[in-house]
């Protein structure tokens, strides 16, 4: 089987506390893609490289000052260790696979001269590891006090990091010669606080620790002592999430109210501050110093957006939307009939419509605290239809996004949706086990029909080109063919299955379905008898399909996270596709078959090159 090329990713798992990672050229940014790591040049959207090698989702990143290396965490599960991986950033390749942490790698952090990688395990293994970054091997480990939750490598000493968390914070002497690492805890006095990111000055004479308590403590590291906090009066609210020390020598701290601060070294008083849409959880500062005085940097936020924040000590903070992408899992995928240029998803508050060949957003429709669960195009592209946790089909202008109309009370939760290829009706499903038939009228939406006969959620739905027939995949077990001219049911193909999709082929002779029994079977559309049955996958259930505009290739995708492409009428597997880190929720061809887009329940939108059967 051949391995099906991944074209280019819109997503960025901005839940990993310092996950958005700046390349000391100033011209690369990393960031995390569940277990994919992503390489993305600035200023060229197709200029992705994916790392790939991890086994789960990946939690801490970090890159040698040299950028010669890049290493990265993951988690795992409960008792099984969890792997970090060296990759060497001029080939893109992985150098070392070293394994010592349990369940998770909470942080890692490259010594200044790039020889030595300290890793710290999360609170099911909390213990703190320097390895030597040629050899792959480790040299020393110790466990370290309390919950630690960070890590930071001094920036001249390549013997001396410290570690916070827990209420302590402790700097650690390297005696590589004994191969030992010898604690001396900081004197906080009175003060009891809980570390949740380290940063250590140009010149190892300060620290400053940001805290779950919304202040930046300052920490002479002579004398392991602290010095003073601030904002004064004003603490960040829900906590310091991540700082940096800008060009400028004054501290940025980025909080998980949203707000990101500038402070004065000095007085820790604030200079400037602004405040995006949600929580920031990683901060990196571009080199250089702008003319004005100012600086530029990049944030992340746990809504997985990328920020790029101009800061001007005249004009305060610009900010601009650099990338943006689900944050929770992705429930459907649809093109417009016959265009492969744009596409549209169904979120969890929100339907969007992207741009194929330049991976970024058109358009977003946001209903706040429903969910929508599918989405679907009208054949003539003249609006886009979405279905609703509240029972609601809400149908939009495709290029303004405004409300066209809304049918009330459609189900109890709508499940899938289709357009006629009239115009004229749309034919929908729910949880409940009703498919019904809506008459679009200029200026009011009535129900044609109801068809009860299912007994579970309908998963999926199938329209022939004529509108004659329909054929819905069901949880029950059964997949039923209706006549849309009567009403009734022509034929029923049942298994012993949840029926998750179904899909005509373009001659609409025959129809593929795929299911919980992790197989693909083909069906004659005339009467329902079973033609095929191939094992789709070993080990997890199989969510979606759908065949390509020839009618040559079939695509499959499902829990076990990989995207399977099948010749239509050998019914082998020719090419997998491997990058998901979660379930994959829905696949689709592009109508001109040239690409394959999949979508996932953690929130990634992958774009693959479809490869032609051989």
């Amino acid at each position: 089987m051949g391995v099906l090329p991944l074209e280019s990713v819109i997503g960025f798992d901005g839940k990993v506390n310092g996950g958005l990672v700046l390349h000391p050229d100033g011209r690369t940014l990393i960031y995390p893609l569940g277990a994919t790591v992503v390489v993305k040049e600035l200023g060229d959207t197709f200029a992705q490289t994916f790392l790939q090698g991890h086994t789960d989702e990946v939690s801490c990143l970090t890159v040698s000052p040299d950028g010669r290396y890049l290493a990265s965490g993951q988690l795992s599960f409960m008792g099984f260790s969890a792997d970090i991986i060296v990759w060497d950033m001029e080939s893109r390749k992985a150098v070392h696979r070293m394994s010592l942490h349990k369940v998770k790698v909470q942080d890692l952090a490259f010594s200044p001269c790039g020889t030595y990688l300290a890793s710290l395990g999360g609170q099911d293994d909390n213990s703190l590891v320097i390895w030597d970054v040629h050899s792959g091997n480790a040299i020393c480990g110790t466990p370290v006090p309390g919950l630690t939750k960070c890590l930071s490598y001094f920036n001249v000493d390549s013997y001396k990091l410290a570690t916070g968390g827990g209420q302590s914070l402790v700097v650690w002497d390297f005696d590589k010669p004994n191969r030992k690492l010898r604690p001396h805890k900081v004197n906080m006095g009175s003060l009891r606080r809980n570390a949740e990111y380290i940063t250590v000055d140009d010149n190892d004479q300060q620290m400053f620790v940001g805290t779950s308590s919304g202040d930046v403590l300052k920490i002479a590291l002579g004398a392991c002592v602290y010095r003073q906090s601030g904002p004064y009066k004003s603490l960040v609210p829900k906590g310091v999430a991540t700082n940096a020390i800008s060009p400028t020598g004054d501290i940025v701290v980025g909080g998980g109210d949203g707000s990101v601060s500038v402070l004065d070294r000095e007085s820790m008083k604030i200079i400037a501050v602004t405040k995006l849409a949600s929580g920031v959880t990683s901060c990196v500062v571009a080199p250089g110093v702008h003319k004005d005085g100012g600086f530029g940097l990049y944030c992340g936020t746990d809504s997985c957006n990328i920020y790029y924040l101009k800061y001007s000590p005249t004009q305060g903070f610009l900010s601009e939307l650099v990338q943006t992408c689900h944050s929770q899992a992705v429930n459907d995928v649809a093109f417009p009939k016959g265009y492969s240029e744009v596409f549209a998803t169904a979120g969890s508050s929100d339907v969007r419509v992207w741009h194929v060949s330049e991976a970024r957003e058109l358009l977003r429709v946001s209903c706040p605290n429903v969910e929508c669960k599918c989405v679907s195009f009208m054949p003539d592209g003249g609006s886009i239809l979405s279905g609703w946790s509240d029972g609601k089909i809400r149908v939009f202008a495709p290029q303004t996004g405004r409300l066209m109309y809304t049918i009330h009370d459609a189900h109890k939760e709508v499940s899938a949706i289709v357009g006629s290829s009239c115009g004229g009706k749309i034919v929908s499903g729910g949880i409940e086990g009703f498919v019904r038939v809506w008459r679009i009228g200029p200026q009011s939406q009535t129900m044609l029909a109801s068809m009860k006969e299912h007994k579970g959620p309908v998963n999926s739905l199938a329209l022939r080109a004529n509108d004659s027939e329909c054929v819905s995949a069901c949880s029950d077990g059964s997949a039923i063919i209706w006549d849309l001219a009567t009403f009734h049911r022509r034929a029923e193909l049942t298994a012993n299955t949840f029926f998750k999709a179904c899909a005509y082929h373009p001659d609409e002779s025959q129809i593929v379905t795929t299911g919980t029994d992790r197989k693909v079977s083909w069906w004659e559309a005339f009467d329902g008898s079973a033609i095929r049955v191939v094992d789709g996958s070993e080990t997890a259930e199989i969510n979606s399909l759908d065949v390509s505009s020839d009618g040559t290739q079939v695509v499959t995708g499902g829990g076990d996270k990989d995207i399977k492409v099948w010749g239509y009428d050998e019914g082998a597997c020719f090419h997998v596709g491997k990058g998901h880190s979660g379930a994959i929720t829905k696949v689709k061809f592009t109508p001109d078959g040239q690409k394959i887009i999949t979508v996932g329940s953690e929130g990634a939108i992958f774009i693959w090159q479809n490869m032609p059967l051989e």
